[in-house]
């Protein structure tokens, strides 16, 4: 009997762990009729889903770097700076398509930085991450003095407001790199080498896998993701400025983990992170529609991430031990 119990607790924890996700996103749905909003029009579906496409799309770019067994903490620092740069270069008179190509360069080139210290110095990512996040921002505040900086082209607004076929053009953007994202990962080469990898390093180093390329490509493509989701977001704004990247780091890579793409490396994927991110968007939605005070907002979500960080360290602990 009490085996039984044993075997029971651990397969519902099991199963707690790894749909946690959707059983959040369940609840949070199951909530929201009581709410008296019009949470489940069209309307504000296609807005929940316009919010969070910049977010997504960094979090499709984390999620290589965390199935590598790294992560990224400079991601919203290049996200604002992308920004800022696509609209100072469109201000100064630049066509529109060639500035934003800078930009999103702008961003590949401070995940190329990333990759080169994470894996040839062999430095520790968090660490590495947050000192990169740091210097780009003080950048950005050097561009802007510390300023918001508005867009002058109505062309460049209309790139992330403007819609096709009545679905937001920043939406369908989130969708086609999410789809290259998901092939990338596990129809190629490179994708079966992150997993490798980030499953056991060494052993991937001794079968001849290209770890240190792989890696370094990986922290390259997070870059430019952010880079990416930063000139539609200043597009979504029609403005540029330093502090808009300032919660992203945290709330991304925890998104990323609560889909169950774990820290440990080598598990988890697109549509993971998808899931886990927008448990992260709605439980706003939801606590905006029960009218719950900000203060309050910030301090259940930093027991949310608190919580989910230490599920993920208890699963890697339980892992250990069942080899």
């Amino acid at each position: 009997m009490n085996v039984n119990m044993h075997t029971l607790r651990k397969q519902t924890l099991h199963v707690l762990s790894q749909q946690k996700a959707i059983i959040a996103i369940a609840l949070m749905l199951f909530a929201m009729p009581f709410s008296n909003s019009r949470f489940f029009t069209t309307l504000n579906i296609l807005n929940i889903f316009r919010v969070a496409s910049p977010n997504l799309i960094i979090a499709f770019g984390v999620t290589l770097a965390v199935i590598c067994r790294g992560c990224d903490l400079s991601v919203g620092s290049v996200m604002s700076l992308s920004g800022i740069i696509a609209i100072k270069l469109i201000n100064g008179g630049m066509n529109m398509y060639p500035a934003m190509l800078i930009a999103v360069l702008s961003g590949a080139v401070v995940g190329f930085i990333n990759g080169f210290l994470v894996v040839h110095q062999k430095t520790e990512a968090f660490i590495i991450t947050l000192g990169m996040g740091m210097l780009v921002k003080g950048v950005s505040l050097l561009l802007t003095d510390a300023n918001p900086v508005p867009a002058r082209s109505f062309e460049f607004m209309m790139i992330s407001n403007g819609s096709t076929f009545d679905i937001p053009n920043i939406m369908l953007l989130m969708i086609l790199i999410g789809i290259f994202t998901f092939w990338l990962l596990r129809f190629t080469s490179f994708g079966r080498n992150c997993y490798a990898l980030g499953g056991d390093y060494e052993v991937a180093e001794y079968s001849g896998i290209p770890v240190i390329r792989t890696k370094w490509i990986a922290f390259t493509i997070t870059g430019t993701y952010a880079a990416i989701a930063g000139v539609l977001l200043s597009s979504y704004m029609n403005t540029g400025a330093a502090i808009y990247g300032d919660p992203i780091p945290l709330m991304i890579n925890c998104g990323v983990v609560i889909g169950g793409t774990s820290f440990a490396g080598g598990t988890g994927g697109v549509v993971h992170s998808f899931i886990g991110i927008m448990v992260m968007q709605l439980l706003r939605n939801c606590m905006n529609a029960f009218r719950i005070d900000p203060y309050i907002q910030q301090m259940f979500l930093g027991i949310v991430i608190v919580s989910i960080i230490c599920m993920d360290c208890y699963a890697i602990k339980r892992k250990k031990e069942d080899v």
